[in-house]
């Protein structure tokens, strides 16, 4: 059965600084027709950075869709054109003030591709080095170094909520006596 959607026409409904919200409306491979609302969003990188000793570096930031801080590894959204090794470069000195030479891609992934366009991009880095610090002007947070022994116990504890980071933490787990 072929399962794709034709767009028949798309109405841009917001445009804003970060995403674009569209409604489509498709022909379903059955042939009837159906509305779908979809975010447009340019895409998003992340880092997990592992310090010399042996310990992961995390940001605990308030996200306002949840009304709640959450512990995430280092993140942020590409700017247009921005290549994704950079933006995960630029994100994690940024974030942390580390700096590293050279990223390992550990997958991509959707979100909430059921509505979200949004591809976020893994990475991991060792042999960091210190730099300095440099967070967007509305960017708060609070950084972290958690040994790399404990972040069983944060997932075991459901103390982390976060895809990607929950993503990154189980390729640790199962890569560790490889990543040190």
């Amino acid at each position: 059965m072929k399962l794709t959607e034709e767009t028949i026409s798309k109405e841009t409904i917001y445009d804003g600084r970060i995403i674009k919200l569209e409604k489509h409306q498709v022909t379903l491979p059955d042939g009837q027709t159906s509305e779908r609302e979809v975010v447009l969003h340019n895409g998003a990188v992340s880092v997990l950075a592992i310090t010399p000793e042996n310990e992961v570096l995390v940001v605990e930031q308030y996200r306002k869709a949840m009304e709640k801080t959450l512990i995430e590894i280092p993140a942020g959204k590409l700017e247009i054109g921005e290549e994704r090794e950079s933006a995960a470069l630029r994100e994690l000195e940024e974030e942390t003030g580390y700096v590293a030479d050279k990223l390992e891609l550990i997958g991509e992934v959707y979100g909430c591709p059921g509505f979200c366009s949004e591809k976020v991009s893994i990475y991991i880095a060792k042999d960091l080095k210190e730099g300095k610090v440099n967070l967007d002007e509305d960017e708060f947070l609070n950084l972290t170094k958690i040994p790399i022994d404990q972040i069983q116990s944060l997932l075991s504890e459901h103390k982390i909520e976060d895809a990607k980071t929950m993503i990154a933490f189980q390729y640790l787990l199962l890569n560790y006596n490889h990543s040190k």
